[in-house]
């Protein structure tokens, strides 16, 4: 029986996974990759490094598991979304750093739009709330400021793509330019309902339609690798934004089912089925996966700080030297000590969107110590996810009976734990995490036939533990008011 192989590119590292037919990890590979900050709020990648690191990986991936490129039945690829690269058709080199998603350079812009009135059309085409973190403001930028590109892009010498469209464009030797459903709707230039690019929306950010790839489905034939790259000619068949994937990975078929991902960010998404409902509580609409012809939708709160504060920690403050440190200095103390630490390095995500929020600690006494702000890190976590949820549950009107989780910080004891007490229901942790990379495992292997249906790989989701609430409602109340206090701290820093 032939592997699956998925490509897992992610906003600080580049992974690999090896899945077999039971959706069993046969190996793992991994490389973190250079985050450049040029300035506050201004956060980019290398598009050369993040596409070394990522068919690195897959090689080493591959050497591990033992398993030759015959063997492999398809690639499915997952990524970092929002993310955007510009590239000149010819030559296939960036002429601009990637511009992350948490990068906040065209936040006055965004303001401006909103200002003027954009806001109700961008939402009501789009299902997203005009905001520096989606791709469109990010092109615009790099048109606006890199010499002669908008003259370039005007006569067609340019191509604008998503982390998926640059590794496909990549991974084909430069012949294949297209992205998938999930990955378009995150740009602020597509429609949810036509599921094609808007000329409104274009001609608002002033993007010209030549610089964008084919809109695909989330599972079909894209193209085969280039054979110069080590694992010639295997189809590359599944395609979607890493949260979608997670969702699809997690199972969360039905409407009403909902997965949180904790990965630098923090991302929740509910299947609210194949209509896209707009949002009243300030989260977005998104396409969730298109399988078959039919198309899926989900509502999705963005926490822009997850796991990173957990980073933060480590190299900014020096407290730990691993990640996984964080957990018993925060189980060194009884409790937060009164200190709470709202993680807006980057703005405030949903519900807030507050791009002039900034990272505030407060409560701090002579009696705080490491562990006391280790605490507050992880809390911060939970606290941000549970604000999302609740407007979630407001906007869908369909009471959660759990949350399924993933992603690094997942692993945590301790903040699933918390993360259960403040939400008052079970969270859910399955036995395999990598569900985003194991998504886009799925979605790969049902284009060419290794797995038969979508029923067929629902059966392989397993519970590893489930967290059950124990926190009395009192005293979850009592710690969600003094966050609610914390966060008014952030809001606005950096207004002028």
């Amino acid at each position: 029986m032939p592997f699956m192989l998925a490509l897992d590119q992610g906003t600080t590292s580049s992974r690999a996974i090896v899945f077999d037919h039971d959706g069993a990890i046969k190996a793992v590979a991994q490389k973190e990759f250079t985050q450049i900050f040029p300035a506050t709020g201004w956060v980019e990648h290398d598009p050369q490094e993040i596409w070394a690191s990522q068919i690195g990986v897959a090689v080493e991936a591959l050497g591990r598991a033992r398993v030759a490129p015959k063997e492999v039945a398809a690639i499915g690829i997952t990524n970092q979304r929002e993310t955007t690269i510009v590239w000149d058709r010819e030559t296939g080199q960036p002429i601009h750093h990637a511009i992350v998603w948490q990068d906040r350079r065209t936040a006055d812009f965004c303001e401006r739009l909103k200002k003027d009135g954009a806001g109700d059309t961008v939402q009501a085409k789009t299902g997203l709330l005009i905001d520096a973190y989606f791709s469109a403001s990010k092109i615009r930028w790099i048109l606006d400021n890199v010499p002669g590109a908008r003259a370039r892009a005007d006569a067609g010498k340019l191509a604008f793509g998503t982390v998926d469209t640059w590794l496909v464009w990549k991974l084909t030797g430069h012949q294949r330019h297209v992205t998938d459903v999930s990955n378009a709707s995150r740009t602020m230039v597509f429609n949810i309902h036509t599921l094609n690019w808007d000329d409104e929306l274009l001609r608002l950010f002033e993007v010209p339609a030549s610089m964008l790839p084919e809109v695909k489905s989330s599972s079909e034939v894209y193209g085969q690798v280039s054979s110069s790259l080590g694992i010639d000619n295997v189809p590359i068949a599944g395609i979607a934004g890493d949260q979608q994937a997670a969702l699809f990975g997690q199972m969360c078929r039905t409407p009403g089912m909902s997965k949180n991902t904790y990965g630098t960010g923090c991302f929740l998404l509910q299947n609210i089925g194949t209509t896209p409902t707009r949002s009243r509580q300030r989260l977005v609409t998104t396409v969730a996966w298109q399988v078959g012809g039919r198309s899926e939708y989900a509502l999705e709160g963005s926490v822009f700080i997850g796991g990173a504060v957990v980073q933060w920690i480590r190299d900014g403050l020096g407290l730990i030297r691993t990640a996984a440190d964080i957990e018993p200095l925060a189980a060194s103390v009884a409790d937060n000590g009164g200190v709470y630490l709202v993680p807006a390095f980057a703005g405030l995500g949903a519900p807030h969107w507050d791009p002039y929020a900034r990272g505030t600690i407060v409560g701090i006494t002579r009696g705080t110590s490491a562990g006391h702000l280790a605490r507050a890190a992880l809390e911060s976590i939970a606290y941000q996810v549970t604000d999302l949820l609740e407007a979630m549950r407001a906007d869908a009107g369909i009471p959660l009976k759990e949350l399924r989780v993933d992603g690094g910080a997942a692993t945590n004891n301790t903040l699933m734990q918390f993360q259960a007490d403040l939400l008052g229901v079970p969270v859910v942790r399955p036995a395999v995490t990598e569900t985003t990379a194991l998504g886009a495992a799925y979605l790969a292997g049902l284009a060419v036939g290794y797995w038969k249906s979508v029923d067929e790989v629902s059966g392989q989701w397993k519970i590893d533990r489930r967290f059950e609430p124990k926190m009395p409602p009192a005293a979850v109340n009592a710690l969600r008011q003094r966050w609610t206090k914390a966060l008014e701290s952030a809001r606005g820093w950096e207004r002028t």
